[in-house]
């Protein structure tokens, strides 16, 4: 199953919004390599990208709700902490186990669904108070 990018998850904060386009396109690469039979170190080439761009991305984040002195900052990020923990137990399994069709299937189910679930949720608050603070 691919993720679509669609209006739901448009935070409407250009920046956020284009880097979550990116997580999104490159969980779909990592689908379409374990689907279409790549070899493994491909696979490992896009998880890695895909893990390092969400911590770039995490990080633009957190600076946003430190700029603009957002309330939930603490709780924000300490989702984005978990999610790195569960991430690397992720790439650790993938590593031990090898990326199967089926295990890089519950990867990439359960990073998807996070995202998703991440995006219009805390995502969107965070984002609608940053634009509300953000008037330049």
């Amino acid at each position: 199953m691919a993720y679509q990018w669609d209006s739901s998850l448009e935070t409407g904060y250009e920046k956020v919004d284009n880097q979550h386009k990116q997580l999104v396109s490159t969980l779909n690469n990592l689908i379409q390599a374990s689907q279409t039979g790549k070899d493994k170190e491909e696979i490992f080439k896009v998880l890695d990208f895909l893990t390092g761009y969400a911590i770039m991305h995490f990080k633009t984040e957190e600076d946003l709700m430190t700029k603009f002195e957002y309330s939930d900052f603490y709780v924000h990020k300490q989702y984005h902490d978990e999610f790195k923990v569960t991430v690397g137990e992720f790439n650790k399994r993938l590593v031990d186990e090898g990326p199967s069709k089926s295990l890089v299937h519950i990867v990439t189910t359960a990073i998807g669904d996070w995202l998703v679930n991440h995006i219009k949720g805390d995502d969107f608050r965070m984002a609608a108070y940053v634009k509300s603070k953000d008037v330049n």
